[in-house]
């Protein structure tokens, strides 16, 4: 069978930083190392930094006076910053240098008197983190029918923004609604990273092209479930495993070509592999 691989498929910029600098700190062997929260969602990928005896916490006062903890690359909301600060011997940033410009440029529309409206899950860390960045004034949706029943008020600012990994062409619609509604009381942020943009896209295409699509990538992955997402939105049968033993010969019974990508904190080993499964049917 034929697999049609994404080129851009696997880590991206943000996650590879985070884990070089994950894999600096533990390298340097002189202190305990831990992240606050999975470094990033990839479970095969902290199965081995947690057999390295790096600690996963799950709060910022969880850390200990001898640990350096590293801010994971989805970043953390500013007040938990402050009390990691305080909990542990030293805090090392991670946070994917996209979240950190959303985050910044989010505070700098609030600082200019703009309400918030934030395109994201309400569930992910990298959402709680760009939330807190606006305080009370915020309002967080999922979808444009979300937005649409906020009320708009004709008197406020507002500022448009979305989590890194959200759909852009979603984020493009909510645009023009918005557009429509506020006109100059609108400003827009592109936070969307275009890692994401790229992957969404290649895709896309690759769905258009083949009898089925194999997403590789952690079930907690907010990218790697939209990239299932807009695949099966092209009307392609789609799989989304976190592992090639997830497969079954059976799912691709008479199919002659299959396409294959996967999320940004996706190994290229784990890729490898689904690969070569793939093609040995």
């Amino acid at each position: 069978m034929e697999v049609r691989r994404a080129k851009t498929s696997g880590f991206c910029f943000g996650v590879s930083l985070a884990l070089e600098k994950l894999d600096a700190e533990v390298e340097k062997n002189d202190a305990k190392i831990a992240t606050l929260g999975p470094i990033i969602h990839n479970p095969q990928v902290l199965e081995q930094y947690k057999n390295m005896n790096v600690r996963c916490l799950e709060h910022a006062d969880d850390a200990n006076k001898d640990e350096r903890v590293i801010i994971r690359a989805h970043g953390i909301p500013r007040e938990t910053e402050t009390t990691l600060t305080d909990s542990c011997k030293e805090v090392v940033d991670a946070t994917c240098p996209k979240v950190k410009r959303a985050q910044l440029g989010i505070y700098n529309m609030i600082g200019k008197g703009c309400f918030l409206l934030l395109y994201g899950e309400k569930d992910h860390p990298e959402v709680r983190g760009l939330m807190s960045y606006a305080g009370d004034r915020a309002f967080l949706f999922n979808s444009l029918e979300e937005l649409k029943k906020f009320p708009l008020s004709a008197d406020i600012d507002y500022c448009l923004a979305a989590q890194t990994t959200q759909d852009r062409e979603e984020f493009s619609r909510i645009d023009e609604y918005l557009q429509e509604k506020l006109a100059e009381r609108l400003q827009v942020l592109n936070t969307i990273c275009n890692a994401t943009r790229e992957r969404q896209q290649e895709a896309i295409a690759l769905a258009k092209k083949v009898d089925a699509m194999v997403v590789v990538g952690g079930y907690s992955s907010g990218n790697t479930r939209r990239l299932a997402d807009v695949s099966r939105a092209q009307g392609c049968l789609t799989f989304h495993v976190e592992r090639p033993e997830e497969l079954s010969a059976s799912d691709f019974k008479g199919m002659k070509v299959v396409g294959l990508t996967a999320g940004a904190s996706t190994p290229r080993s784990i890729i490898d592999a689904t690969e070569e499964f793939l093609k040995n049917l």
